[in-house]
């Protein structure tokens, strides 16, 4: 029995679904359900036995200390954040309620249930933190890639609660002796993304006949990687990786968001014959703060673990848009109500 916190998102859905797709090793869910929590991504395990869904608060100690001590389980996979830089900007209360607090909340409550341990059980557990890239700041064109021993500079009230995050869990481990790992990726994408993030949103108003905002020049870089690929990672990591280190995921894709955009739109207009999204292109008063460039060195989970990305950036983007094509009842169904509002709220008046 492993535990997994925020499954019912983005990529903890994802991982919960491949990790049943390769073990029948049970899953305990612990999800708050907040806006981008949704169990829809995981209506395939609706009569599933090995799926447990509990609807609860990684900040609510005492429940989390009873899910441990009911379940046993082996490890934590701690998914659980707020994790959108724009809604960061707008309301960084939540994002220090949930990736601060609550992680302290929930790694007290696993520290507590790990101590009364013994043998086996104690020296096989594990505690995986899943962080982002962003904890590391912004990095000038041609600048070397970010590696497990660059000092963090995060620069979003986002980033810099994952930050803290990261040095808890740190801490944690170093003080207490708890078998944490932490993993830091680049930014994700593939199927059940809320399309808050880049390339949901860009299909989404592809899809629609809507403007694809890009804020700014559109010269911004990230490294891309495709969500199965780091849910191999981190099953990898919790496998075969050594408590107290991190390992850099990132899928080897740097691109500008405006070649990112232009590529979406290509990929589109081939699958769905007669769908000319990237003349609606537009360009949007930049984000506050906005990082220029990101990029992931993974070469230390490559050496050590043996992982590496399996799609390239192609043939992630395709497997893509084919999942959005072919979902557009999941896709209806998240963008209606509140997501409106958002979009509003976000980006509009923001034309340059």
């Amino acid at each position: 029995m492993i535990l997994v916190t925020g499954g019912a998102g983005f990529i903890g859905a994802n991982f919960i679904l491949d990790w049943l797709d390769c073990s029948d090793e049970p899953v305990v869910n612990l999800d708050k359900l907040t806006y981008a929590g949704n169990l829809g991504n995981l209506a395939s395990l609706k009569r599933d036995s090995r799926h447990i869904f509990v609807r609860g608060d990684i900040g609510d100690r005492d429940l989390v200390l009873s899910l441990l001590n009911e379940h046993r389980p082996r490890a934590i996979v701690n998914f659980a954040a707020e994790s959108h830089v724009d809604r960061s900007i707008h309301g960084p209360a939540d994002f220090i309620a949930t990736n601060i607090v609550g992680t302290f909340a929930l790694l007290d409550a696993v520290r507590a249930y790990w101590t009364a341990l013994a043998g086996d059980e104690r020296t096989h557990f594990r505690f995986v933190h899943i962080s982002t890239d962003e904890v590391y700041g912004s990095l000038e064109p041609g600048a070397p890639s970010f590696a497990e021993t660059n000092s963090y500079a995060p620069n979003s009230p986002y980033s810099a609660s994952k930050a803290s995050a990261d040095h808890l869990v740190r801490a944690y481990h170093h003080t207490y002796g708890l078998p944490t790992l932490t993993t830091n990726c680049s930014n994700n994408y593939g199927p059940r993304q809320f399309p808050e993030k880049l390339i949901p949103l860009m299909l989404h108003n592809g899809l629609a006949g809507k403007p694809l905002p890009i804020y700014g020049d559109g010269g911004n870089v990230r490294d891309w990687l495709y969500v199965g690929d780091h849910c191999a990672a981190i099953r990898t990591v919790l496998e075969r990786g050594a408590p107290g280190e991190t390992y850099n995921v990132g899928g080897n894709a740097e691109i500008t968001n405006l070649n990112l955009v232009r590529t979406l739109c290509r990929v589109l207009g081939e699958l769905k014959p007669g769908c000319d999204a990237e003349s609606r292109i537009t360009f949007v008063r930049d984000r506050a703060g906005h990082d220029r460039r990101y990029a992931i060195d993974a070469s230390k989970i490559r050496r050590e673990l043996g992982w590496e990305p399996r799609e390239t950036f192609e043939s992630g983007i395709a497997r893509t848009v084919r999942w959005y094509l072919d979902n557009a009842a999941w896709l209806a169904a998240v963008t209606s109500g509140e997501y409106q509002k958002w979009i509003s709220l976000n980006y509009a008046a923001e034309v340059v």
